[in-house]
């Protein structure tokens, strides 16, 4: 058994297939492979299958350029630099620039009363906590409830005095001028898979280019007019610039590293990244606080600043592609099974209306070979007072002639069964030397033993297998096996002589004593004639009546004999071939 299994490894299985010759099929299916062969070549061509990726490693530095003059309530007219709007520090591959600004001049350690907000009044000094402090405090109160202005009093505080009280931004914004200011963005990339360095400075730009260019007329160009780049977010840089926000620089690089394609130049795209509904967000815009300090008569003074504006954040993401044979061969294998979509779409339409349906049935007999379960064997049956043969599933409990039939399908008739019939009744065919006796010179069968309750021809011998409990009969009346037709067809013995030699043309004659291959071969011919040819899956289900006068007639020396076998054997060229 190992040497088997180990035998049965060496095997190759390929699946079977059916040609049919049809042009419009042939065409058709010439088509739809053309067809999908050209849409995987445009994909392949279009995302670049056959490369190899790897993603860009980059930095980004910023250099903002531009002065703005404004004039400041209490301060008089300041001039901005790069120093005052750029703000105390930048992140990293970013950079705020200053666009509005509330100033609260000469403040001084010291105590004052708080600024009212939320409501947030007094009126005695039980009112006030000291050392009490919250996240919207300036300082730390003292206890005592002073006078705010002439309406209201607050707690006072020790703090920066006096206290920030203005908080709505300016409108318009003050350095709306900062619309005009210009960044130049400098990014180094590499893609550390293929050892490849780039900048979005390319080598073909110097100073003097860098000095005239403008993105309006050159999409590369690295300098950047930030009312511009406000603009291609989508938004109104005056509108913007009262409240700030966040505006991202999409940098995209899209490389293709093969020598006959190289290209990698860098592609910018602008939206905006914060929320710009002031109406339908808590605290809206971009803004921070720092402070200018100095000493006056020896007291430290600062002059605080509220600042809000639009902060720059440069992003940076792309990838690189370089021919590659391996990532070739694998998008080749994974797009082999789209040609499967014409096997589908071809059976699909074959088997419905839109096709020939005796090409379609065909086609299905010839591709589908169905097979049954043997704990769900189908069976035929055939009764000689009906023209139909009945489906049953064979039971081990009831017997097969009482079973209720699962279907009911329309004989259909062995050709070449019918055609012997035909030769065997033409008038003048002389009897064959070897030929059985008449019926009516045979010798007293023995006496039949008591009838089954299941059998209609009064011939039946009983049986303890369910299955082979069958009659020939639906109804009562008489038995299949009294027709001289059954006598020709089935126990003639040169009829079943030359089917054997038919199926072994070679072989020597067959032996009296030999009278197993007869037997079975009358079986087959039983079938044959009742059943024509059945569906595949099924077996055809002999009548206890006609198995019992098989075996009277090619009894087996024994008298031992191998019962009840499903098998499909539904034709007379099946048996002349050997298929028994």
């Amino acid at each position: 058994m190992p040497c088997c299994n180990l035998l049965s490894l060496c095997q190759y299985d390929t699946n079977k297939l059916v040609r049919i010759q049809s042009v419009r099929l042939g065409s058709l299916k010439w088509s739809l492979n053309a067809a999908i062969l050209l849409f995987i070549c445009i994909m392949m061509l279009w995302n670049r299958k056959y490369q190899e990726f790897d993603l860009v490693v980059s930095s980004v530095t910023t250099k903002v350029k531009g002065v703005a003059q404004t004039r400041l309530p209490g301060v008089g007219d300041v001039v901005w630099d790069v120093v005052d709007y750029s703000g105390p520090s930048q992140d990293k591959n970013s950079f705020f620039v200053v666009t509005n600004v509330i100033v609260t001049k000469n403040q001084q350690q010291g105590k004052c009363p708080e600024a009212p907000r939320n409501g947030r009044l007094c009126r005695t000094d039980k009112d006030c906590e000291k050392g009490a402090w919250d996240q919207q405090s300036h300082g730390i109160q003292t206890g005592s409830c002073v006078k705010f202005d002439v309406l209201k009093k607050t707690c006072e505080v020790s703090a920066w005095c006096p206290i920030e009280s203005k908080t709505t931004p300016p409108r318009p914004a003050l350095l709306g001028a900062a619309e005009n200011f210009t960044v130049l963005i400098k990014n180094n990339i590499r893609f550390p898979a293929f050892n490849f360095f780039r900048r979005n400075i390319l080598p073909n730009m110097n100073d003097a280019y860098l000095r005239s260019c403008q993105r309006g007329n050159d999409s590369l160009c690295p300098i950047f007019r930030l009312g511009d780049v406000v603009r291609e977010a989508g938004e109104k840089f005056s509108v913007m610039a009262v409240e700030g926000g966040v505006i991202g620089i999409l940098i995209k690089w899209d490389c293709n590293l093969d020598r006959l394609m190289q290209r990698c130049l860098p592609r910018y795209s602008f939206r905006r990244l914060d929320e710009k509904e002031s109406n339908r967000t808590l605290y809206p815009g971009l803004n921070f606080r720092y402070a200018k300090y100095n000493t006056v008569n020896g007291v430290e003074e600062r002059t605080l600043y509220k600042a809000f504006g639009i902060r720059f954040d440069v992003m940076v993401f792309g990838q690189a592609g370089r021919f590659s044979f391996i990532q070739l061969i694998i998008y080749i294998g994974s797009t082999l099974s789209y040609y499967a979509l014409t096997t589908v779409l071809l059976d699909w339409l074959i088997g419905t209306s839109c096709y020939s349906a005796e090409v379609g049935q065909n086609y299905s007999e010839k591709k589908v070979e169905p097979v049954q379960d043997k704990q769900k064997c189908v069976l035929c049956v055939s009764y000689v007072d009906e023209s139909n043969i009945r489906l049953v599933k064979r039971s081990l409990k009831k017997s097969l002639q009482d079973v209720k039939p699962m279907s009911v399908q329309p004989r259909k008739e062995d050709r070449g069964h019918l055609r012997a019939a035909l030769c065997l009744l033409q008038p003048g065919v002389a009897a064959d030397q070897d030929a059985q006796p008449p019926l009516d010179h045979r010798p007293d069968p023995k006496p039949k033993p008591h009838r089954p309750a299941w059998c209609r021809c009064d011939c039946c011998t009983p049986s303890s297998l369910p299955q082979e409990e069958l009659c020939c009969r639906q109804s009562d009346g008489a038995c299949i096996t009294s027709s001289p037709l059954f006598e020709q067809l089935v126990l003639r013995r040169p009829l079943l002589e030359a089917v054997l030699l038919y199926r072994h043309p070679l072989s020597p004659p067959a032996d009296r004593g030999q009278t197993t291959a007869l037997r079975h071969c009358a079986y087959t011919q039983y079938i044959s004639w009742r059943f024509g040819d059945t569906s595949d899956g099924t077996h055809p289900a002999i009548p206890r009546c006609c198995v019992q006068r098989v075996r009277e007639e090619y009894s087996s020396p024994d008298g031992q004999y191998s019962g009840f076998r499903p098998a499909s054997m539904v034709s007379m060229e099946a048996c002349a071939n050997g298929e028994l």
